[in-house]
């Protein structure tokens, strides 16, 4: 199963990660998209658009007008968020132009600890 893990780790500490795995040339079923923060995990993953990549997750290509019908929301709104996901890494754009959220489990991760 093709998952993707969020998480909230200091970019330094995701570019080592990505250039280790790079590096070994590593091939997993699970791929990660790091934040900076939690503020911007959760500026990026609003509730419409968690609701958005439930829906897309393991549904293949789809056009931003059928994801929209999906989620009982205009185009418009749909675009915003699909552009906000794509430009985050969330999305793909498929050759025809169709959009896919390539991975069938989402899983998200990060610490909160006393200051």
């Amino acid at each position: 199963m093709k998952t993707v893990i969020l998480d909230v780790r200091d970019p330094k500490e995701a570019m080592t990660g990505f250039a280790r795995a790079w590096h070994l040339n590593e091939q997993h079923e699970t791929d990660r998209i790091s934040f900076a923060s939690p503020e911007l995990l959760w500026k990026i993953l609003t509730a419409k658009r968690w609701e958005l990549l439930k829906t897309l997750c393991g549904a293949g290509p789809v056009s931003i007008r059928e994801a929209a019908r999906r989620v009982s929301r205009d185009v418009k709104g749909v675009h915003g968020d699909v552009t906000a996901l794509l430009e985050a890494g969330l999305l793909n754009r498929t050759e025809t132009g169709a959009i896919e959220f390539p991975y069938e489990a989402i899983k998200v991760e990060f610490l909160l600890q006393a200051a």
